[in-house]
């Protein structure tokens, strides 16, 4: 993978697009290891310091791949004040925020305490990251609204979490991630569910995670372009799992986005699993209707990375099957693969469905007024 730092003047930044934008796929990054320490009780403090961090992965140090450069980031992100890309919110308004017109930010911190074996600690990293979010992002700048992090293989103690913070303006949906011990459809993740649905909160499934398997369904893989291309295959199983569990039959008003893994490949799955479920309903009774009729009646999408056929019709064709009103747009800033707003549509889309697209969609799901 080749990076090329580009210069560009603040001026030259502007996309071109002025009317108002909802980005609902940002990063926000620690500026320092300990920035959380407010937020934790001190015997978690000397709990890290002695014995650090246990995850289900074997890699102690980070992700499985190393990315090209840190945090997986622009290289063109890096604070001038210090600190790694998407730590400093001055900058990222003056990069992000303010050229790109984002009315609507929607944040989803990594490297939280997901993912972590020791659930009491893992539980207590994600209340911090939920309590830093509100201290140093979505208190000081009112475009930005968090995502609230939760102990995902935790039932009980996620959705204590997610209860605790119902109602809080700070926060517009649940985060999860796609890699998780089980198939997202065990019911060991049904507390979560249920206190999603309680609350009103949609969850968001982003890419990534740390179950401890495999990063594919055949084992590991070479080079981290299939890491990158797999997410798509990796959201495919969580999804097929929490269709076919029933946790949309049980949990009726759920709603769910799936983040950074792509959308072309859901009429394909949705055709898939229809005709399976024809000859095979008699395994699900509990299913009341098609597969396809759950994943388009409870499913959003988010862009980056979107799909890029030759041809626009067949990109047009997907997100008919899908919905205009079920695609929500995302940069994924800061990191390397972020999408320039004004770049991700082709020529042909009505001002309709451009206006649901860029910003509506986003408000309408996340009760933003």
């Amino acid at each position: 993978m080749n990076v090329q730092l580009r210069e560009r003047p603040q001026a030259a930044s502007s996309t071109g697009t002025k009317t108002a934008i909802a980005d609902c796929d940002i990063h926000p990054a620690r500026a320092t290891q300990d920035e959380l320490y407010p937020f934790l009780a001190k015997r978690w403090h000397a709990h890290l310091e002695t014995f650090g961090v246990h995850a289900y992965q074997g890699m102690m140090g980070g992700p499985p791949y190393p990315k090209a450069q840190p945090n997986a980031s622009r290289r063109d992100a890096y604070p001038p004040e210090g600190g790694p890309q998407g730590s400093s919110l001055s900058f990222m308004q003056k990069q992000h925020l303010d050229p790109n017109n984002v009315a609507l930010g929607v944040l989803n911190p990594l490297n939280t305490g997901q993912g972590i074996r020791n659930q009491d600690l893992a539980g207590a990293i994600c209340s911090a990251i939920n309590d830093w979010q509100i201290e140093k992002w979505t208190s000081k700048d009112s475009r930005l609204k968090g995502s609230v992090v939760v102990a995902n293989e935790d039932g009980v103690s996620a959705a204590a979490e997610i209860r605790k913070r119902a109602g809080d303006k700070n926060f517009v949906q649940v985060l999860l991630l796609s890699r998780n011990v089980e198939p997202l459809g065990q019911r060991r993740y049904w507390p979560i569910y249920q206190a999603a649905e309680e609350t009103g909160l949609p969850i968001g499934v982003h890419a990534f995670g740390f179950g401890g398997n495999p990063i594919t369904a055949s084992g590991w893989p070479s080079y981290y372009i299939e890491e990158m291309v797999g997410h798509s295959q990796c959201q495919q199983t969580a999804l097929a799992s929490l269709v076919l569990e029933g946790v949309f039959e049980r949990f009726p008003k759920l709603k769910m986005v799936m983040v950074e893994a792509g959308f072309g490949w859901a009429p394909s799955l949705a055709w898939r699993l229809d005709k399976v479920f024809e000859r095979l309903h008699a395994e699900v009774p509990h299913l009341k209707r098609k597969p396809s009729d759950y994943i388009r009646d409870h499913i959003w999408w988010t862009t980056q990375p979107m799909e890029d056929p030759e041809s626009r019709d067949h990109l047009f064709q997907t997100i008919e099957w899908i919905g205009w009103d079920k695609l929500l747009f995302a940069t994924d800033y800061p990191h390397w693969d972020y999408d320039e707003p004004s770049r991700v549509l082709p020529a042909g889309v009505s001002d309709a469905n451009k206006q649901a697209f860029y910003l509506d969609n986003a408000k309408k799901l996340y009760g933003i007024a």
